[in-house]
This record gives C-alpha cells, sequence and structure tokens, in this order.
C-alpha cells in the first residue's frame, strides 16, 4: 500500500466517521424540535439528553478532516477552496449559531426552546450543504475562470444529481437517527418516546433506500465515470443493501428479544451503520484517485514523503490518546443506564 493510499483512507476514515456521527447528532437536534410541544412523549427530552454530551465530541472529527486534507493533500486545498468557497462558509455559520445556542442552553434554561428551534433547522441545513461536496468534486459542476475553477451555479442548481444526494443526506440523518433514539429512549425505560422514534424509523427506511436510487440513477446521467467504477463494487452495494434490509426487518420484530446478550434496538443500530459503512468504502474506493475530478488526483496534490510520515506518526500517537477517550465516553453516556434514565 502506497503513501497516497494510505493517506487517502485515513482521510476517508474521518469522512465516514464523522458522516454517521454527525447524522445522529444533527438528526437529533430535528427530532427534538420537532417534538417540543409534545411532553408526554418525552422525545424532545430524550433527544436533548443525548445531544447534551454527543455534539462536542462530533465536532472534533471535522476538524481532523479539515487538517487531515491540508496536511496529507495540500495540492487539492485551493480548487477545493475556490469550488466549495461559499458552501463552506454557510457550513462554518450554521455551525457556529449552533454550537452557541448548544453553550448558552445549558448556563440559561430560558433558551432550551430556541436551542431546539435552532438545532432543528441546523440539522438539516448542514448535513445538505455538506453532503453537497461529493457531487460538485466529481466534475461537471464547474468553470475555469484564469486557470481556477469556481462553482458554476446555475448548473448545480440545476442538477438533479445534486438533488439527489441533499435527499440521500437529509433521509439518511432522520432514519440513522430516529434508529439511535429509538434504542436510547429502549434503554431508559421510556416506552412512549420509544414507540415516537421506532415509528419514524420505519416511516424514513423506504424513503431513504428510494433516495439512493435515486443518486446512483443521477450519477450515471451526470458523472458516468463515477458510475461505471461503482459496478465493479456492486457487492459492496449489495451487502449494504441486505444490511439495510436485516436493520429494518429488526424494527419490525417484537422488540423485548434480545440476541447475543444485545437487544433488537441496538442491533438494528448497528446492522444500519454496517450498512453506511459498506456503501461509503464502495463509493470511496470507485472515486480513486480522484479528489476533483478531473484534475486533481491523490498523487498530484500529496505532501512531501518524508513530511506525510512525521505527520502520520503524530496521527498514530494522537489516536493512541483519542480513541481510549471516545470508548470511555460511549460507555458512560450510551451504555450507562443510570445516566442515560437520569437516576
Amino acid at each position: 500500500m502506497t503513501d497516497t493510499i494510505i493517506a487517502i483512507t485515513l482521510l476517508w476514515i474521518f469522512v465516514v466517521i464523522y458522516s454517521v456521527a454527525a447524522s445522529f447528532d444533527f438528526g437529533a437536534g430535528f427530532w427534538s424540535m420537532i417534538y417540543l410541544n409534545r411532553e408526554k412523549t418525552k422525545a424532545t427530552q430524550i433527544a436533548n439528553r443525548y445531544l447534551s454530551p454527543s455534539w462536542e465530541v462530533v465536532n472534533v472529527f471535522i476538524v481532523l478532516i479539515v487538517v487531515a486534507l491540508v496536511t496529507f493533500f495540500p495540492g487539492a486545498t485551493y480548487t477545493l477552496g475556490s469550488l466549495l468557497l461559499v458552501p463552506g462558509c454557510l457550513v462554518v455559520l450554521l455551525m457556529l449559531i449552533r454550537s452557541t445556542f448548544m453553550v448558552f442552553s445549558h448556563l440559561i434554561y430560558k433558551y432550551d426552546k430556541m436551542l431546539s428551534i435552532v438545532s432543528g433547522v441546523t440539522g438539516i441545513l448542514v448535513p445538505a450543504l455538506l453532503i453537497s461536496v461529493l457531487p460538485v468534486t466529481q466534475g461537471g459542476l464547474s468553470r475555469t475562470i484564469n486557470g481556477v475553477e469556481y462553482l458554476d451555479w446555475g448548473l448545480f442548481l440545476t442538477s438533479a444529481h445534486v438533488y439527489s444526494f441533499i435527499g440521500l443526506a437529509v433521509s439518511s440523518t432522520l432514519f440513522l437517527s430516529s434508529l439511535l433514539l429509538a434504542d436510547y429512549s429502549f434503554v431508559a425505560g421510556e416506552k412512549q418516546a420509544f414507540t415516537v422514534y421506532r415509528r419514524d424509523a420505519v416511516f424514513l427506511g423506504p424513503i431513504t433506500l428510494l433516495a439512493a436510487l435515486v443518486t446512483v440513477l443521477t450519477m450515471q446521467l451526470e458523472a458516468k465515470w463515477l458510475y461505471d467504477r461503482i459496478l465493479d463494487y456492486l457487492p459492496w452495494l449489495i451487502a449494504s443493501a441486505v444490511c439495510f434490509f436485516i436493520s429494518y426487518i429488526t424494527l419490525l420484530l417484537p422488540q423485548d428479544r434480545r440476541y447475543f446478550g444485545i437487544h433488537l434496538p441496538r442491533i438494528a443500530v448497528i446492522v444500519a451503520t454496517t450498512q453506511y459503512l459498506l456503501a461509503s468504502y464502495a463509493y470511496g474506493a470507485a472515486r480513486l484517485p480522484y479528489i476533483v475530478y478531473p484534475q486533481v488526483t491523490i498523487e498530484s496534490s500529496f505532501t512531501h514523503p518524508d513530511t506525510f510520515h512525521a505527520l502520520f506518526i503524530c496521527y498514530m500517537v494522537g489516536f493512541a490518546i483519542l480513541v481510549p477517550g471516545f470508548i470511555y465516553f460511549w460507555r458512560l453516556f450510551m451504555k450507562d443506564e443510570q445516566y442515560v434514565r437520569q437516576k
């Protein structure tokens, strides 16, 4: 495995982890807003209980993505900066607003409802803007002026492929987060909240699958080179679809059952997450070697090998410090029933 493959693999791992974790986080914010006035179900309280410790950890990964991109592939940053200037600035602004309300809500209780509204709105807008990076970097949506690539807003706003990606991002965010909050409610013993989130997941599952199919179909029309390549990874996509159906069927079974000591809502979350990991591998591998098609590749934008080796050692040391902390966080806030039940 070459240095460039190692570097892009590490970067893509950061992207995938953030995508899944952020789906849980942003989706929880949206559900917190939707069920704000339905106090009997305690659905908003469950969502806010999850949001309270999770949002700070999730933001760690977006920092890792930016740092890894700039340090491993400095040659790509200029082109990406030109293409994604407006969407990137909007994402930063929305996340800044969201984080501000997160902080103030813990200090001043009168901001609780405003927090739910802000989290809900940004919980839809941020994933929609972030996912737009993918179709933009697949080529065909930019124009060159004086040797500089710029996003062609006319093509961008009329692209069916862009809207299919946005639909997939929004539906996936809501589907994954409803699954997780159903599991969270089950552990908390909040039966009404569990029923609500389970119902949402059952409703959103087919919509998410349809959005994925539409994304592939529009890819054939607007990014034929990628569509042809992704067919080479068809077994991975089939495995992803199988995981989806297993997860969805798990939702329909009696939820008080346990398999291998794990309750069914937790199994649904694990299998659904595996589904996205498999699909992400197929998509990421099919894109190689392009970061921005067709002009920026991982080889043309790669840093000096000596710099990469030094950076890679630093990342490994950082992982050795961070991973135990993440494991402890998971056990403390997701598996500790006393915390989840607020005892």
